[in-house]
């Protein structure tokens, strides 16, 4: 994807995820990533804007000259890398995947409502992609309820209990073992070339001109009148901004969406820069990027944040005050609103 993409001359991702309203960054980002695998009907969208077949997403990692770490190289972590770390990864890996084993109880969905351990960090954790000391408070607070642990101290000492116990080697060769993931790569790549080969009439052929518009979308006339949002917001507890209509009007962007909207920020907790009285616009219909405010609904409220990568290519959003770290790739897209603009008094 991330080939045919740049062929088409989109050399930033969000310049395709722009002509693909119904798939959200967050997701086609891991596509491309190899954090997820994309589902066909995914693959068909996504060809459709490239101008290609779906099967032209596909690679065969069989083929001669292929390499994999290769590949792969343009998304790794570039933090340094020690065996003692990668050690520590693939053994918690194993536990994670033991325990889940021994307590059939422990699904994906319970996992996510009762420990707070989304399936995006399950899937990680379960594939060693960092050590104990990498993952955030709390992450690490859902590990030690799902292992019955009161600390990290203790959590370590009772995986290391259970390597030299043996317990978990049945389990490391899952997690570690490239031949094995290489072997679960072919049946994923064959299962999906055989679903688009069945959906085969879904995938229209390419068309003569390019689905990418090389021209830009005509303005509004002039004469047109000017949209306005009702501004929202009252302050609530921890930062929260309740989403209560004002009296207020503002005039909505050129690039606001239909499902656009206004929030007073109430109070300045992303620091100086955006002050309690500034108003900003949301556009839920957008998703934000790294370096950009988002604004996140919880319940009937919305928080603000700013949001950024960790070393790793998750997606964080942070507040000052109070002082939060929140991982956007947990939430559901829906509940993520790109703030696209900033009125200030």
């Amino acid at each position: 994807m991330r080939e045919q993409r740049q062929r088409r001359g989109l050399q930033k991702l969000m310049a395709l995820s722009n002509h693909l309203a119904d798939i959200p960054y967050i997701r086609l980002s891991k596509i491309e990533r190899g954090e997820v695998v994309a589902r066909a009907d995914e693959m068909i969208r996504i060809a459709r804007v490239l101008d290609i077949a779906p099967e032209d997403l596909l690679l065969d990692v069989d083929v001669r000259g292929f390499d994999l770490a290769h590949w792969a190289e343009p998304f790794c972590d570039m933090a340094a890398r020690n065996e003692a770390d990668e050690r520590e990864a693939v053994l918690l890996g194993a536990a994670l995947r033991v325990r889940r084993n021994q307590d059939r109880a422990l699904t994906i969905a319970v996992l996510d409502r009762d420990y707070g351990l989304p399936a995006v960090i399950l899937s990680r954790i379960e594939n060693a992609q960092k050590p104990l000391d990498r993952w955030n408070s709390t992450t690490l607070a859902s590990l030690c309820r799902v292992f019955d642990v009161s600390s990290v101290p203790a959590l370590q000492e009772r995986i290391a209990a259970q390597f030299a116990r043996g317990d978990l080697d049945g389990f490391i060769r899952a997690v570690a073992d490239p031949q094995v993931r290489v072997a679960r790569t072919r049946e994923r790549i064959a299962a999906l070339r055989a679903e688009l080969s069945a959906r085969a009439g879904d995938a229209s052929p390419p068309k003569a001109s390019s689905p990418i518009p090389q021209t830009p979308s005509p303005r509004p006339a002039a004469t047109d009148r000017p949209r306005e949002l009702r501004v929202h917001g009252t302050p609530l507890a921890g930062g929260l901004i309740g989403f209560t209509e004002t009296e207020t009007m503002i005039e909505a962007p050129a690039r606001a969406g239909p499902r656009a909207f206004a929030l007073r920020v109430c109070r300045a907790t992303l620091g100086a820069g955006l002050p309690a009285n500034a108003v900003v616009v949301a556009d839920p219909d957008r998703l934000p990027v790294v370096g950009s405010i988002a604004a996140l609904r919880t319940g009937d409220a919305y928080r603000l944040v700013t949001v950024t990568f960790d070393r790793s290519g998750a997606t964080f959003g942070y507040s000052v005050t109070p002082d939060m770290e929140i991982n956007l790739d947990a939430l559901d897209p829906a509940d993520i609103a790109a703030v696209i603009a900033a009125v200030f008094p």
